[in-house]
C-alpha cells in the first residue's frame, strides 16, 4: 500500500504519466515496452527473492550507523536485520525493473550508492555480471551482512567499499576512467545528492544511464530531481515514481517523460 504522505504527489503523476501509446521517441519507446513494462521472469529473480525472504526472517540485531536523511541520522541505533530489509531494500518490482535496465544496457562500470544489506545490489550484480562492480556502504556491521550475501550468491565481481559515502565516493571516482551505470541511493537531502550526482557527471558519457530513487521521499528530493532535469548534461529522464532514469543521448532533443508504471 502507498504510504500516505506520496498520496497527493502519487495522484499527480498518475495524472501527468502518459503509457505507451503516448511515446513519441524511438528510444524511450523500445525503452518502455521491453525493458520498464516486461513481465518476464529471469532466474535471478528467484535467487535474489530467497535472499530476501531469508534476511525477512533474520532475527539477528546489528548496531547501525544512519550516514542518510532520516531524523537520527550519524547515530549508532540497534536493528534486527529483518527490520533493516523490510524498510530499507526497494521492492521486488523495482529491485527487478533495475536488474532488467542493467541487463539491457550491458554496463561495464557499475557505481551502487547504496549497499544496505545488499539485495537491490544483488539484483544488479546479477544482471552485469562481466561488469567492475562498486557498492558504497557507511556501516560496517551492515557492510559485513551484505559481504555474506554476495558470498552466498556467488557475486564474487562486486567490491564492496565501506565508509563514509562523502569520502569514498570521490576516491572511487578517481579509479575508473568512466560510469555506465549508477544508482543514487545513499543519501535523501539536497545537497548530498546534488553533490554525488555532480561528482558522478565527471564520469559520465554518451551512453551512462544514472538512476535516482526515491524522486518523491521528501521536498528536498523533489527539488533535487528538478535541479537535475534542468542541468545542461541531462537530455532525458523518465519519471516512474519511486525512480527517476537519467540519459545524456546527444542524438536525441532534451525531453522529459512522465510514465505509467
Amino acid at each position: 500500500m502507498l504510504p500516505f504522505r506520496f498520496a497527493a504527489d502519487y495522484l499527480q503523476y498518475r495524472l501527468r504519466s502518459i503509457k505507451l501509446h503516448g511515446v513519441h521517441s524511438p528510444f524511450i519507446f523500445n525503452l518502455y515496452n521491453n525493458v520498464i513494462r516486461h513481465k518476464g521472469n529471469y532466474y535471478a529473480y528467484l535467487r535474489v527473492e530467497a535472499l530476501r525472504d531469508k534476511l525477512l526472517h533474520d532475527h539477528r540485531t546489528l548496531q547501525v550507523t544512519d550516514f542518510g536523511a532520516g531524523p537520527k541520522s550519524g547515530k549508532k541505533l540497534a536493528r534486527k536485520v529483518k527490520r533493516i530489509a523490510a524498510s530499507s531494500a526497494k521492492p521486488a518490482k523495482y529491485s527487478q525493473l533495475l536488474f532488467r535496465l542493467a541487463n539491457h544496457f550491458k554496463p561495464r562500470t557499475v557505481f551502487d550508492l547504496g549497499t544496505s544489506l545488499g539485495i537491490t545490489s544483488s539484483y544488479l550484480a546479477e544482471a552485469a555480471k562481466n561488469s567492475c562492480f562498486y557498492t558504497f556502504e557507511g556501516c560496517p556491521a551492515v557492510a559485513r551482512v551484505a559481504r555474506e550475501n554476495f558470498k552466498n550468491l556467488g557475486l564474487k565481481h562486486v567490491q564492496l567499499v565501506e565508509g563514509n559515502l562523502d569520502d569514498t565516493l570521490e576516491q572511487q571516482l578517481q579509479q575508473v576512467e568512466q560510469l555506465d551505470f549508477v544508482f543514487f541511493d545513499g543519501n535523501h537531502r539536497y545537497e548530498p545528492t546534488m553533490r554525488y550526482f555532480n561528482a558522478c557527471l565527471t564520469k559520465a558519457h554518451e551512453c551512462s544511464v544514472f538512476v535516482v530513487d526515491d524522486l518523491y521521499w521528501s521536498a528536498e528530493m523533489k527539488k533535487a530531481w528538478n535541479d537535475i532535469k534542468k542541468h545542461p548534461q541531462v537530455l532525458q529522464t523518465v519519471d516512474l515514481f519511486f525512480i527517476g532514469l537519467v540519459f545524456f543521448r546527444t542524438s536525441q532533443p532534451k525531453e522529459h517523460f512522465t510514465l505509467l508504471y
